[in-house]
């Protein structure tokens, strides 16, 4: 933790870095290019962030974010756009950004997505747009790619910070009524889209307030939630109408939406928000949890703040966090910004097959988080009171590959133990929620309850398209707002004729 870089030591040097080249910036060659340093992140010191829910990465400077555009190699085949699920131009906006130019390169990114600076902060850039990068291959080191997300966040910050947000323009109205449900990543989009072409839009959201997995998911540490409510803003002002504290389902059924409320298309984007349990002894045991809850006490109830939160939270001292994903990493670290003396990361296999992204496993081990890899839950043991006590422990060797390509974790036999703990996390994953399927005849799902769409995202019922986790399963925000996007062309398309 002692080698902590301060963010003023690493503006000046990018300061200096900046004016060396400022005058041959156009004149810069490949192998000039392949020179300049990558980057580093501006965050805060471990130590002080341990202790608060700011976010942890400060963002670029503008005199970062040149030398880290000018990394860039212009590549004529740009596999970077192929690596995009919603196709920026990456090429474009990063040239114009090398060239100082902030107002077009931010317009190049918002005509093909919605959520510049939420993607910019939590989408797995290195598994999709940065892992084609000719520069991390020229390198032989995918991580020293072009940073194309943490550009993406400076300029959806630099926008926001100089008031250039501008509402995107509504067609004349068509007349024709869309209900989306859900206000996740997927619905936002498919909302935004069909309102530029003038469809009324409603979204049903069932929490009290809209945003979905971003809003009650993912910590503040890492995606500050005034940043999803000015998306939200956006939205409104369009004239986008939002009805929360809506369960369709219970408070009212779909097919009723088309049927008796007059909506001519619907589209679904309620996520994967069940989460999936161990069944293994002792799982009720008070204080033993699944990520979503804790979570959402933490974030949408905002339990951190416990002089005035709306909802209490475990008092704990010794947590295990069972996982190895994003979900759980941003459980373990939500744990020790509130208080926990001691927080064990424990998963199966080993930190190589972990799903969760290389920058928060980094994080976590910053902040204190400890990992005990190659092991897992047995049983847990509770006191006379029923509240969890131990952890029965069981370590793993991996095998040969399973399904998901990742080396199968096989257990040891006779190396059980131990482990106390007073807080289980369970964070494996989550299911589609059964309410829309078991109250919708006709729609058709997958044996988990993922709802089968076509290539259009349309589903096996006639006006109602699908898109997002609640189609994929647990899956990413862009990847979410790729399956919206084309959902809003397949709905724009039906509304058209």
């Amino acid at each position: 933790m002692s080698s902590h870089i301060s963010p003023d030591e690493i503006a000046e040097k990018a300061r200096k870095d900046l004016a060396n080249i400022a005058g041959s910036i156009a004149g810069l060659k490949p192998k000039d290019r392949l020179q300049i340093p990558q980057q580093p992140m501006p965050e805060q010191c471990p130590e002080i962030r341990r202790q608060n829910i700011k976010e942890v990465a400060l963002g670029y400077t503008l005199e970062q974010a040149r030398l880290e555009a000018m990394r860039c190699l212009k590549c004529k085949n740009a596999p970077c756009i192929n690596g995009c699920p919603v196709r920026i131009d990456i090429p474009s906006f990063v040239s114009a950004l090398a060239d100082g130019d902030c107002k077009k390169a931010i317009d190049v990114i918002k005509s093909s997505s919605l959520l510049p600076a939420v993607c910019g902060r939590v989408c797995p850039q290195e598994t999709q747009c940065q892992e084609p990068c000719t520069v991390g291959k020229s390198l032989k080191d995918p991580e020293k790619s072009v940073s194309i997300g943490r550009l993406e966040r400076f300029l959806a910050d630099w926008e926001r910070e100089n008031g250039k947000i501008e509402i995107p323009p509504v067609k004349p109205e068509t007349g024709k009524k869309v209900a989306v449900i859900g206000s996740g990543p997927a619905g936002l989009v498919v909302a935004a889209d069909l309102r530029r072409e003038g469809h009324a839009v409603t979204i049903f959201e069932a929490f009290h307030r809209p945003g979905g997995v971003m809003l009650y998911g993912i910590p503040e540490f890492r995606l500050p939630k005034k940043i999803v409510q000015m998306e939200i803003d956006t939205l409104t002002a369009m004239g986008v109408k939002i009805v929360c504290n809506f369960v369709v389902g219970k408070t009212r059924k779909m097919l009723d939406l088309l049927e008796k409320d007059g909506f001519d298309a619907i589209f679904i984007g309620t996520g994967a928000g069940l989460p999936k349990f161990m069944n293994i002894e002792g799982e009720n045991l008070v204080g033993i949890f699944s990520a979503n809850e804790y979570l959402t006490r933490a974030n949408l109830m905002k339990a951190y703040d416990k002089s005035r939160a709306h909802t209490p939270i475990y008092n704990s001292k010794k947590v295990a966090v069972l996982g190895g994903g994003n979900v759980a990493m941003d459980a373990a670290r939500t744990a020790v910004r509130l208080g926990a003396e001691e927080v064990y990361l424990v998963y199966r296999r080993t930190e190589k097959e972990m799903p969760a992204r290389i920058e928060e496993v980094a994080h976590a081990k910053e902040e204190g988080v400890i990992f005990h890899i190659l092991e897992n839950a047995k049983r847990f043991v509770g006191d006379e009171y029923g509240r969890v006590q131990q952890m029965e422990c069981v370590r793993f060797e991996l095998g040969e590959p399973d399904s998901s390509g990742r080396r199968k974790p096989v257990e040891i036999k006779g190396s059980e133990f131990m482990m106390d703990v007073d807080t289980v996390i369970v964070a494996i994953g989550n299911d589609s929620n059964p309410l829309i399927k078991q109250t919708t005849e006709g729609l058709a799902t997958t044996r988990w309850g993922n709802i089968i769409v076509d290539d259009k995202q349309k589903t096996s019922i006639d006006r109602i398209y699908a898109g997002g986790d609640i189609v994929l399963g647990a899956a990413t925000v862009i990847l979410a707002m790729g399956e919206g996007r084309r959902a809003a062309n397949s709905i724009n398309e039906l509304l058209s004729k």
